[in-house]
């Protein structure tokens, strides 16, 4: 399960790849202004902050910041499991220009007016 920021263009752009990519249909979808994400985020230890962070809920734990995306990208088809090579680099280095995206994302990429509840033809992936 991938919690992202609903209301994020650069969030739901990427909620957007992993549809095209995942065509084995692993991930589900859930905004994280959604109840659906309050609830798994419950069982995490560590909550995202004020939403800038993506979490992946997977086998009843929590992944956020960068750890969370090169997770997911490892579980796509080829080429994307090659991210996983940045995982030399120290996480508190990834993380650090992770946050600094998510802290610019909104300026850089734009917001949506409404929160992205689901996307065409995907509604099946999307809790509420």
């Amino acid at each position: 399960m991938l919690l992202f920021d609903g209301v994020c263009n650069l969030c739901t752009g990427s909620v957007a790849f992993v549809l095209r990519h995942d065509r084995r249909k692993k991930f589900r979808f859930a905004a994280l202004q959604s109840q659906a994400a309050g609830r798994l985020l419950e069982h995490c230890p560590v909550l995202p902050l004020e939403r800038e962070s993506v979490v992946l809920y997977q086998a009843g734990e929590c992944y956020r910041e960068s750890e969370a995306v090169l997770r997911l990208a490892r579980a796509l088809p080829w080429p994307w499991p090659a991210l996983s090579a940045l995982r030399i680099v120290p996480r508190a280095v990834r993380d650090a220009a992770y946050r600094i995206v998510a802290r610019h994302r909104y300026r850089w990429f734009g917001r949506k007016s409404v929160c992205a509840l689901s996307m065409g033809g995907h509604a099946d992936r999307f809790l509420r």
